[in-house]
């Protein structure tokens, strides 16, 4: 608890020496948004909640925590009961030493609804959180009413293995005991990599958004546990092989990519595993799509959350 007190304070004194126009991301929730750690699966997840009406669960990916979707989940707030996890070993949740695959990270998931007494959902995931989403939707198929996934693959599914060969992609191998050494201390240069290659314009990533995330990740363990995120795709792949074999996705499903990263190809990706896809593509963006472009991004998802059936 006093490592977090003190990783949070430095946060906040970074911050407060920002421009106020730097100081916007991460947006904070709602006043009223409320926290909770919740036991679920042999972990703890640290948990926001907020809002009132059917049940969105919002799930973050590598580099960020559920601190992302600050403005999504206002908006969100209006007319549904937002959820949002760190996920395991990220941001506030406990770090354990294993189960990041994402078969194990999707009965994380099913594990805080349970505790909260919700037994029907929709999901929005980014990323990382796109794979964990998927796990959570192929083993409760009937607990999940709308499902969108923003700028990630899946691994195993469709095209992965040429997804693979993508350069930019090094990081997906990049992991093990001397990566973690080699990053000690040096957090912010390795996540810097990230925030600007896979922006379309890297200043929209801003210092303040850096310097909170980095300070999150610089944790005990936490670059662990990214580490293991990617080190376990090809346990995720065989999976998600079954996943699909066991019959394709039947929710309606939104596939969202960033204008400058993955665009329509996100949809071609998501046709290997659900059979009700929608494309479309966040404008002027990359991959950091609530930082780049939360305006749009929360007018798609939130128009294709409130459709009606």
């Amino acid at each position: 608890m006093h490592t977090l007190m003190t990783l949070t304070a430095v946060a906040l004194a970074v911050t407060a020496m920002m421009p106020l126009s730097a100081t916007a991301q991460p947006a904070p929730f709602p006043a009223d948004f409320t926290t909770r750690e919740i036991a679920t699966n042999g972990t703890t997840l640290h948990v926001r909640l907020g809002g009132q009406g059917p049940a969105v669960v919002l799930l973050h990916g590598y580099g960020e925590t559920g601190d992302m979707w600050g403005p999504l989940a206002a908006d969100l707030a209006r007319d549904h009961r937002v959820i949002v996890p760190d996920l395991r070993g990220m941001g506030l949740s406990a770090k354990p030493s294993g189960g990041y695959d994402k078969k194990t990270q999707g009965q994380d998931i099913a594990g805080v609804l349970s505790a909260l007494g919700v037994d029907r959902v929709d999901l929005v995931a980014h990323d990382i959180g796109n794979m964990v989403g998927y796990a959570f939707a192929a083993q409760h198929r009937g607990a999940v009413g709308r499902f969108v996934l923003i700028d990630a693959p899946l691994p195993g599914v469709g095209p992965w293995e040429e997804i693979l060969k993508n350069p930019l992609l090094w990081h997906f191998r990049f992991g093990g005991p001397d990566m973690e050494r080699l990053v000690a201390r040096r957090e912010r240069i390795y996540l810097d990599r990230f925030w600007n290659e896979f922006s379309a314009n890297p200043a929209r990533f801003s210092e303040a958004s850096r310097a909170h995330y980095a300070a999150l990740y610089a944790q005990p363990g936490a670059m662990h546990a990214g580490f293991a995120q990617f080190a376990a795709f090809d346990q995720d792949a065989l999976d998600n092989k079954a996943f699909v074999a066991a019959g394709k996705l039947d929710m309606p499903v939104l596939a969202l990519g960033g204008e400058k990263s993955f665009g329509l190809a996100m949809a071609e990706v998501m046709a290997f595993a659900a059979t009700r896809v929608k494309g479309d593509v966040v404008p002027d963006a990359g991959h950091w799509i609530m930082e780049e472009n939360p305006k749009a991004t929360i007018a798609l998802v939130g128009a294709f959350l409130r459709a009606s059936p």
